[in-house]
């Protein structure tokens, strides 16, 4: 059974009041890792940005409003479409603000990507090799 899901997704980024315009966003999901998904958004060939999520947290971003801190997602309608938003938020800027960029994906091929996933490691059935972690905090010290 093949323990590796991918999947690239055309997403539209808003940066500020900006347009969105498209980037390529890279979706990889390993069992090795069964909590995270690595989502690298990248244009023109260039990786933008890499950010590793929780599985549980994208799957409830689809439903409803969720996360606090870096990673916001909501779930948004226009009746027709139906996408996830996703929030970054950044560092802070010297006028007390953050830097923030939204990306818009769309909910059905995500959905898709997520239960592709699902086939791999159930939820619930997710294990930590927690030897191995605490060897890699120890080294890192």
């Amino acid at each position: 059974m093949n323990s590796f899901v991918h999947k690239t997704l055309v997403v539209q980024l808003q940066a500020g009041a900006s347009d969105r315009f498209p980037v390529l966003a890279h979706l990889s999901y390993d069992a090795a890792d069964p909590f995270a998904v690595t989502v690298v958004f990248s244009h023109d060939g260039r990786v933008v940005a890499r950010w590793r999520l929780d599985r549980e947290m994208l799957t409830d971003g689809l439903g409803r409003p969720v996360g606090v801190g870096d990673v916001r997602m909501r779930p948004v309608s226009t009746g027709v479409w139906e996408e996830l938003r996703l929030e970054f938020l950044g560092d802070a800027r010297p006028d007390g603000g953050r830097q923030c960029a939204v990306v818009f994906a769309w909910a059905p091929a995500l959905a898709t990507f997520l239960r592709e996933t699902r086939e791999v490691v159930a939820p619930g059935r997710e294990e930590v090799r927690i030897d191995d972690f605490l060897q890699e905090v120890i080294a890192g010290s």
